[in-house]
């Protein structure tokens, strides 16, 4: 899904996925620090780890499954709770293990990504309301499919994520080589 949100974002735009650049015909800049797919692998985990943990701590409180149909509310809470902490887990990392950060600016990026994650979690609201709208268009089969039920929500999820609080549409948000083999200057 987030790498599938680069598309939607950076529609026209190449990107920089590190040392699978190669792959692609790319130059290499950095390995994996600082690139997307440093984000794709790191946000990935971290909202793996924490939308399991939020599920079953819901289950274990409540005694019964975390379920959009039977409890909207809260499952709109879990997630933007599970997205926020995913992802301030994942800036956490970044600050603290991350080489192109330098040392004395470790704090004040984790305070900075923090706020941009507090910012770009808010605007993920819909992402319960994805599949319901996808079967109210398409059929219950194709909301309740993998495609209409996951994907398409974490698609739009990531790109409305990344892109409202890192400001990662279009040309904003490149890092130095994608504005490089972008045509772009520095």
């Amino acid at each position: 899904a987030d790498f599938l949100s680069n598309f939607l974002q950076h529609p026209t735009q190449k990107m920089d996925y590190g040392s699978f650049n190669r792959l692609l015909g790319r130059e290499v800049d950095q390995e994996f620090w600082g690139t997307r797919t440093q984000h794709i692998v790191g946000v990935a985990g971290c909202l793996a780890l924490t939308d399991h943990t939020s599920q079953a701590l819901f289950q274990k409180v409540f005694k019964k499954e975390l379920c959009f149909a039977k409890s909207p509310a809260a499952f709109v809470a879990h997630t933007f709770l599970f997205i926020f902490s995913g992802v301030t887990l994942y800036v956490a990392g970044d600050a603290a293990l991350n080489p192109n950060h330098k040392d004395e600016d470790r704090v004040a990026t984790f305070k900075s990504e923090t706020y941009n994650s507090y910012v770009g979690s808010n605007t993920a609201w819909f992402e319960p309301y994805v599949p319901v709208a996808v079967a109210r268009v398409a059929g219950p089969v194709a909301g309740a499919s993998w495609a209409g039920s996951a994907l398409l929500p974490a698609t739009l999820a990531y790109t409305t994520v990344k892109g409202v609080g890192w400001n990662d549409w279009g040309y904003s948000g490149l890092n130095d080589l994608e504005r490089k083999i972008n045509g772009l200057e520095k």
